[in-house]
Order: structure tokens, then C-alpha cells, then sequence
């Protein structure tokens, strides 16, 4: 009796004086999504798969690619834009457009993703595109750029049509691109919202049900089943999850974050400014110049895992003069030895040519004082 005592107050002995405790991990989930993806929002790394690379019907989470290429289209969330008669009566969800009325981009881009409104897309396509078609165009090129092979877009809105597909891998990359535009990142993570006559609620329930979602958008369509895109963000760290086709997608969701948060971590493998080096520098009025990382870099590692960051560098040396910001090489991050991302190293501060003849003794003043 005496000893089971003493290993007890030892062992609280031990736990009092900072051993760390093991945290239980989670395991992966049964969804009921034909394809799903959980990603990390900070790198692209995908953290869970199934099919992720089919190319299925994505519904509505369309939509996220229409305002994605409208707010990067130029155009102002203030203009007013007069609706066409060729704009209104879309089947499905709808906010009601009337032709000739005047409905700000801002109000149809909040209809659009909040109330799905399939009329509100064709509008905000044929507004800030000049035509639907020439929007589309747009919407492919885009998906190029992010990197989605698996995607092919017909229309602004996601109604089933012939060649208009994606994948949860791809979807999840535009969801990263999304989260990265303040404005649109915005107006997917509001719940309920005025503007003008209409209020539009959004139709995404992981709001209101899942602790620290932030988004995205939702989609349905008889042959494309339920289609989510959300994500989700807790200690730091930033999950994106997608399910196409998915029965009980709001339940595969919260599963899926929860094996995220409970599996990994964020942790910080760079800071945005942070030194890492110096380079020589031939010719300039200082020898050295400071090397920085032009970003930051936050990943979603798991207990057991451990990153590794190499420096891949343009030049071993520079020849001044050197602006301030220009890029000499990047930062490769590794997990389990694959490559994980990839920062840009930079000048840290201005190299003037030593033969410079402007500045005079200011210039060396300046030079010493930094």
C-alpha cells in the first residue's frame, strides 16, 4: 500500500514538473464522400485523400471560381450593374434578378456565394467579363495558372453542363487561392448580411456548427450529389476540406477537421523578414549583404514529424550594386524527405557600387549607419 502511494505522488511529481504529455491521435476517418481531400491552407500539403484526381460535377462550389476571377477582374465592389433579361430566370437557386433593375457588384457577388444565386453569377460573368462566354474563357485560364489539371469550366454557375468538371484536389487548390483574397475571403466566411432590399444567408452550416470555420461554399445538383468546399482554422492552423458527391458531407467535414487539429500542428519553419544568411558582395561599398525570406511559412506538421529547410542560391556571391528585395536564390522546405514549399530569399538591404559617384560622404554615412 505504502509503495502504490509513493509511485503515485512520483509520477505527480513527474507531471508537475513539465514532462510533456502525449497527445492521442486520431484516427482517420470513414467519409461518405466519393472523393475528398483535407488540405493545409499555409503550404498546399494534403493531409488526407480519397480519389482526389477524379473529375466529377462540382454544382455551385463553382462559384468560388466566378468570384475569384471577378475580384481579380479590376472591377469596383461599388458599380452598379443594370441587370440583362438574358441574366435572370436561371433554374435553381436564384436571388430573383429583375431586368433593368440596378444591383451593386458587391450585392451580387454576396448573393452569389451566400444565397448560391445561379442568376447573380451569370450577372456578376456578364458584367465584369463583357460576355458569360468571354468569363468563362477566364475561368479556365485561372484554373491553369493554380495549377488544376482536372478542372474544365462551362458556365459561372455550376449547372450541369457538358465539359464542366474538378476535383476535390483541385477545388482544394482554389479554395487556397480563394482564402488568399482578402475580400473574397471575407464574404464566404459572413453568415447573414443587408445589402439594399435583400438580405442573403449563407447556406453554409459548418458556420454555425463547426468551431473556427471560416468558409467556403456549398453545391448541389440532382447528378452531382452534395458538393462542399470549407475550411477551417484553429491554433494557427488553417485546413481546407472538400467532398464531392457526399451524403453526409457536413458530418464527413467535421470529421475530417477533427482528425486535422487533432493530428497535426501548425508550426513555423520560416518567418516573413527573418536572416538566414549573408552572401559576399564584389564591388559594393559594404563586403556582405544579409540574406532574408521574402515570406513566411507555417506548416501542418504531426508530432512525429520533423522539416528540413536547404538554401538553393542563384550565385554564391553578388555583384553590387544590389538593390534592396532582389531575389538571389530560395528556401526548400522537406518533410519525410519530400518537398514541401518553397520561400524566396532576398536582399536584406541596398548595396551601392563601390564606384558609385553620386552621395559622396552622405552615402558612406548611410552605409555605416545601417
Amino acid at each position: 500500500m505504502l509503495k502504490r502511494f509513493f509511485f503515485a505522488v512520483l509520477a505527480g511529481a513527474l507531471l508537475l514538473c513539465g514532462l510533456p504529455v502525449v497527445r492521442a491521435e486520431k484516427a482517420v476517418p470513414k467519409v461518405s464522400a466519393a472523393s475528398a481531400v483535407l488540405m493545409d491552407a499555409g503550404t498546399g500539403r494534403v493531409l488526407y485523400e480519397k480519389d482526389g484526381h477524379t473529375r466529377r460535377l462540382i454544382a455551385s462550389t463553382t462559384k468560388l471560381m466566378t468570384a475569384l476571377v471577378a475580384l481579380e477582374s479590376g472591377h469596383d465592389l461599388g458599380e452598379t450593374v443594370t441587370i440583362d433579361r438574358a441574366w435572370t430566370g436561371a433554374e435553381g437557386s436564384s436571388i430573383y434578378l429583375r431586368p433593368g433593375e440596378e444591383v451593386t457588384l458587391e450585392a451580387l457577388l454576396y448573393g452569389m456565394l451566400l444565397r448560391s444565386g445561379n442568376d447573380a453569377a451569370l450577372a456578376v460573368a456578364g458584367h465584369c467579363g463583357g460576355t458569360v462566354e468571354q468569363f468563362v474563357a477566364r475561368m479556365n485560364r485561372k484554373a491553369q495558372e493554380l495549377g488544376m489539371e482536372d478542372s474544365s469550366f462551362a458556365n459561372p454557375n455550376g449547372l450541369n453542363a457538358e465539359r464542366h468538371y474538378s476535383s476535390a484536389w483541385d477545388m482544394a487548390l482554389l479554395a487556397r487561392a480563394c482564402l488568399e483574397n482578402e475580400e473574397l475571403a471575407k464574404i464566404v466566411s459572413t453568415k447573414s448580411i443587408t445589402l439594399g432590399t435583400r438580405t442573403f444567408t449563407n447556406h453554409n452550416k459548418l458556420l454555425w456548427r463547426y468551431e473556427g470555420c471560416i468558409g467556403l461554399k456549398t453545391g448541389y445538383t440532382e447528378k452531382a450529389g452534395r458538393t462542399l468546399v470549407s475550411a477551417a482554422r484553429r491554433d494557427g492552423l488553417t485546413l481546407i476540406c472538400v467532398t464531392l458527391n457526399a451524403p453526409s458531407d457536413w458530418a464527413d467535414h467535421a470529421a475530417l477537421f477533427d482528425y486535422g487539429f487533432a493530428n497535426y500542428e501548425a508550426r513555423p519553419l520560416l518567418r516573413a523578414g527573418e536572416a538566414v544568411g549573408r552572401l559576399p558582395v564584389s564591388g559594393g561599398l559594404i563586403p556582405a549583404c544579409p540574406i532574408k525570406a521574402a515570406e513566411g511559412l507555417t506548416a501542418a506538421l504531426s508530432l512525429r514529424e520533423r522539416a528540413e529547410v536547404a538554401y538553393v542560391l542563384a550565385e554564391p556571391a553578388l555583384t553590387a550594386p544590389v538593390p534592396a528585395g532582389a531575389r538571389v536564390g530560395e528556401a526548400v522546405c522537406y518533410v519525410n524527405s519530400e518537398e514541401l514549399a518553397r520561400v524566396p530569399l532576398v536582399a536584406g538591404r541596398e548595396v551601392p557600387d563601390i564606384l558609385a559617384p553620386k552621395g559622396g560622404f552622405a552615402l558612406w554615412r548611410n552605409v555605416f549607419k545601417n
